[in-house]
């Protein structure tokens, strides 16, 4: 028997009271029962997010919200500005271009946060521009980019905004939408969330919505975001569409949980697993990918001579230890390595073992424990000390 322990970025794990919400017999999404749920986790949701504004849930996958933001607040023939800094960023601009609109590129370096400086720049060079889209969390370099330094650059301009894709940031970082003046944040139920995929969930401010209203152009029909909002607020407590019923009811059960933890202890919790996991590469000699890493997910390029594809595959096939590996010119050197969701302390401690396994198993000389025991100098601080 082999048992199977899930630490990419994405899917997560579902804690298991979680799934036992998820199982319970279905109920018909057009009843008051389940509009009463709904109309629960709305509330959470948006505590979660830190805005009095309404945060909507869509049936896609997080892909979908950020098609919806850029559709939603720019027409054909619009400009927007977006931070390239990995395959998540490069998105941005591929759905801009198939959607007519004129997108200007802030290409970073993998691994680089964007310098404010650069934003301003853009900015500058394109006053027209409806808005600046970013990762809070690029995942695919494990790198946080600096929201909220780039909302108080759009908050100047009128008619442009800053739009977050916090898909692997929203209930991992410390990041209230309202006080840092974020107009549009995007997440999905796959990463912190820790809920199976399938369900976006989109906020947007008021400055977000007269953009909007004033946006000429087609805002499609599924995606329509303000015939979203006239059904979801508090009164009609749905969907416009089918909801992911399923994914809602479980995401009224981790909203519940993270109410029970308090925010806070959420943020510091994902802080130090984050410190720790870094720490306990660090100690194997793997240099990290990211100069400006990530609390959701640390990057690590695996050592030289090791074929970091095969190094994956085996840790994946023969020890039951799913992780990410790279893409694009990354494919095949790194490892990443999540600590977002249901995930604690115990959980780094198996990811760095199984690495330091795998290590010894590839033939690449390791101190057996020396991860290990970086990891735990950071995590014992999370175990409470004994009464004796």
């Amino acid at each position: 028997m082999i048992k199977q322990y899930l630490l990419s970025p994405g899917p997560t794990m579902v804690p298991e009271r979680v799934l036992l919400r998820m199982a319970h017999p279905m109920i018909h999404h057009r009843t008051p029962q389940f509009s009463a749920i709904f109309a629960e986790t709305k509330q959470m949701l948006e505590a979660l997010y830190q805005t009095d504004n309404d945060a909507l849930m869509l049936a896609s996958s997080g892909t979908g919200a950020m098609e919806a933001a850029v559709t939603n607040l720019c027409a054909p023939g619009d400009t927007l500005i977006f931070v390239n800094g990995g395959k998540f960023g490069e998105r941005w601009g591929k759905i801009a271009a198939r959607h007519g609109i004129n997108a200007v590129e802030i290409k970073v370096a993998w691994g680089d946060a964007v310098a404010i400086d650069d934003v301003q720049a853009a900015l500058n060079a394109h006053p027209d521009a409806k808005g600046v889209f970013v990762q809070a969390s690029e995942t695919s370099t494990t790198t946080e980019h600096p929201i909220r330094e780039i909302a108080a650059l759009t908050a100047k301009i009128d008619g442009c905004v800053t739009v977050v894709d916090a898909i692997t940031a929203l209930g991992v970082i410390d990041m209230p939408m309202d006080a840092w003046g974020l107009d549009v944040v995007i997440s999905g139920s796959q990463k912190a969330l820790m809920l199976p995929p399938g369900l976006a969930t989109i906020a947007l401010s008021e400055k977000a919505w007269e953009l909007i209203a004033a946006t000429k152009g087609c805002h499609g029909f599924y995606f329509d975001l303000a015939a979203e909002r006239k059904n979801q607020r508090k009164g009609k407590d749905t969907t416009a569409w089918t909801p992911a019923a399923a994914l809602i009811i479980g995401l009224n059960e981790v909203l519940k949980m993270i109410e029970e933890e308090g925010l806070q202890n959420l943020f510091t919790r994902h802080q130090t697993l984050a410190e720790a996991t870094r720490a306990g590469v660090t100690a194997l000699d793997m240099r990290l990918v990211s100069n400006a890493p990530a609390a959701s997910t640390t990057g690590a390029f695996v050592p030289d001579g090791v074929d970091g594809a095969a190094f994956i595959k085996y840790l994946r096939d023969s020890m039951g230890v799913t992780f990410a590996g790279g893409q694009d010119h990354l494919t095949g050197k790194i490892l990443r390595i999540a600590h977002l969701g249901y995930y604690d302390a115990f959980d780094v401690t198996i990811a760095m073992s199984a690495i330091e396994m795998a290590l010894e198993r590839f033939g690449y000389p390791v101190a057996m424990g020396a991860g290990v025991a970086a990891a735990q100098r950071v995590l014992v601080n999370r175990v409470p000390r004994a009464v004796l």
